[in-house]
């Protein structure tokens, strides 16, 4: 990450990192999980309700010691929740009088004006976009995402604030114009501006765009602000609008834990009401977002439970896990370990943090990571990496680890990590071999073949070879990138990532593959959005040999 904020350690998410910080990280961190997860299966077979409902169909399922990720699940319901889900699914009501009901009692509990339980966060943000844009008009909700002849049809946003999250309110069809200044935005707003969209920041934040600064200007020209709050606790009253935000967005299935396909809005009811028109069951571009009676219902229960819970209670629970794990890894050699514990609102967990030097015990953070990931007990856990050393022609870690998350603990989950980790770090291993040294070159120019789910494409690649070591471009559909990449013997590693524009969505490309002459061929891991496979053929260049003449003045003839 470009900014070292207090409390942060080298290589390591800040102790009170945000959501938009954890994506910047998240996709190195998931990839042990993702490309482990295969080997971890067990047997398939018919789906068997019970303790063991995920092996019955050939899924191994994961201690969660890495926190409230959607893709291992989110948060595990409370038990007010599913009580009042179970209800909910035995009886029916009207959708729009159970919304109406349940936006005042969130009044009611919250001290908001109003609330709306959306099918998720990023539907919640997709609805009040559209309500920005319609301003409650069924006749402009119904020709989105095409908004020509609407007046409402731009989306101010600062380039910090820009994360794949943006892609729910780019749905409507709007025009992200995104923002580096405040004097920048401040220029931006005019008639066609819908609304500010922004990463939610703590009171106090020093930087440039803190949510009171930002209201300043949107009040002076009366344009709406939303925040995104997803991975925070909610705060009562809700510190974001206190400070100006005009309605504030909240995942369902994190903190707050309540159904996990459940948003919670709060904020100005005349614009929450334009967002629940602009929701299932109503047609139109939220359709889509269905959210039941049992996840409004369930939605209300978490907060009615958050009111009551025990907070302080919770958090030495989570301390005593913590415990647990350090005691019995902090006997083995080498071993350091911190408990950090974060003030912020985001993703608001104690967490351990173990560090070693990988020289000592020859094992990487990522590959302690992936093996907790990938053999049973399955574990997921964060990894990370400190300093940088170099020694020869590599540069090598001078510290490296990985953190434990506690929130998402259950009972009893402390003793078995605290065993598989130690397990893993515990094990006598023999420094790695030095890098094998390459049997091609790889140098030039290479055509690839794309093979995707259901569609191909043509990338280009442009690559030079010092010794091991590969630098280069690479050509997409839509961009050209910087690749960087190893090799040893006929084995080829490469990677690209989306420049650091702050652009939303990002796909990491991961190349793997056997050199055989002029041609390679292999898998391509994407992160988040899976695999697919690739060929790759030297690129032949003109064999044609004249002279050249270059014309001495102007044509007479065209």
């Amino acid at each position: 990450m470009s900014e070292k904020r207090p409390g942060s350690i080298a290589g390591k998410p800040p102790l009170d990192a945000t959501r938009r910080e954890l994506l910047q990280i998240g996709n190195a961190l998931a990839l042990p999980l993702l490309f482990g997860a295969a080997s971890a299966k067990a047997a398939p077979g018919p789906l068997t309700p019970g303790p063991e409902i995920f092996q019955s169909i050939g899924v191994e399922p994961v201690i969660n010691c890495r926190g409230t990720f959607t893709i291992i699940g989110g948060s595990s319901e409370l038990p007010e929740v599913r009580a009042a889900m179970d209800a909910a699914t035995r009886y029916f009501a009207q959708l729009d009088e159970i919304a109406d009901a349940v936006g005042q009692r969130l009044h009611e509990l919250t001290g908001a004006e109003w609330g709306m339980v959306s099918s998720g966060c990023a539907a919640g943000l997709k609805h009040v976009t559209a309500a920005c844009v319609t301003g409650g008009n069924p006749e402009k909700l119904i020709r989105i995402p095409n908004l020509a002849g609407m007046e409402k049809t731009e989306v101010v946003v600062p380039r910090s604030s820009r994360t794949s999250y943006d892609h729910a309110i780019r749905n409507i069809g709007v025009t992200i114009v995104m923002v580096d200044s405040p004097q920048e935005m401040e220029n931006a707003l005019g008639p066609r501006t819908a609304m500010i969209y922004m990463m939610s920041d703590s009171p106090g934040s020093s930087s440039p765009f803190n949510l009171e600064t930002v209201a300043k200007i949107a009040a002076a020209k009366n344009i709406p602000i939303l925040v995104d709050a997803a991975a925070e606790i909610l705060t009562i009253p809700c510190v974001h609008l206190e400070r100006g935000a005009t309605v504030v967005a909240y995942s369902g299935g994190k903190a707050i834990r309540g159904p996990q396909c459940a948003g919670l809005l709060l904020g100005r009811k005349d614009i929450l009401m334009s967002a629940w028109q602009a929701s299932a069951p109503h047609h139109g571009p939220g359709r889509d977002n269905k959210v039941g009676r049992e996840e409004t219902l369930g939605m209300l229960a978490a907060v009615e439970a958050w009111v009551k819970r025990d907070h302080d209670a919770e958090w030495k629970t989570w301390l005593s896990w913590l415990d647990t794990i350090n005691k019995r890894v902090s006997a083995i050699d080498g071993i350091k370990t911190e408990v950090r514990e974060p003030t912020g609102l985001g993703n608001k967990s104690p967490s351990l943090t173990i560090s070693w030097d990988p020289s000592k015990l020859h094992i990487t953070g990522a590959d302690v990571a992936e093996d907790l990931a990938t053999n049973k007990p399955r574990i997921a856990l964060a990894s990370g990496g400190g300093g940088r050393r170099r020694g020869g022609n590599e540069e090598s870690e001078s510290e490296t680890s990985i953190t434990v998350t506690a929130w998402m603990m259950q009972p009893g989950d402390d003793k078995v990590a605290a065993d598989r980790i130690h397990g893993v770090l515990a094990q006598k291993r023999s420094p790695k071999p030095d890098m094998r040294k390459p049997t091609v070159d790889v140098s030039g120019h290479w055509d690839f073949n794309i093979e995707f789910f259901s569609g191909k494409s043509q990338h280009s690649l442009f690559l030079e070879q010092d010794g091991n070591w590969i630098r280069g471009t690479h050509r997409t559909d839509f961009e050209t990138r910087e690749m960087f990449g190893m090799i040893e013997g006929n084995k080829v590693t490469l990677r690209s990532d989306t420049p650091g524009r702050n652009v939303g969505d990002s796909v990491p490309f991961i190349f793997s593959g056997d050199v055989s002459g002029d041609k390679i061929a292999g898998p391509i891991h994407m992160g988040e959005y899976l695999n697919a496979k690739f060929t790759g053929q030297k690129h032949s260049y003109p064999t044609r040999r004249e002279r050249i003449r270059v014309p001495k003045g102007q044509p007479l003839a065209t």
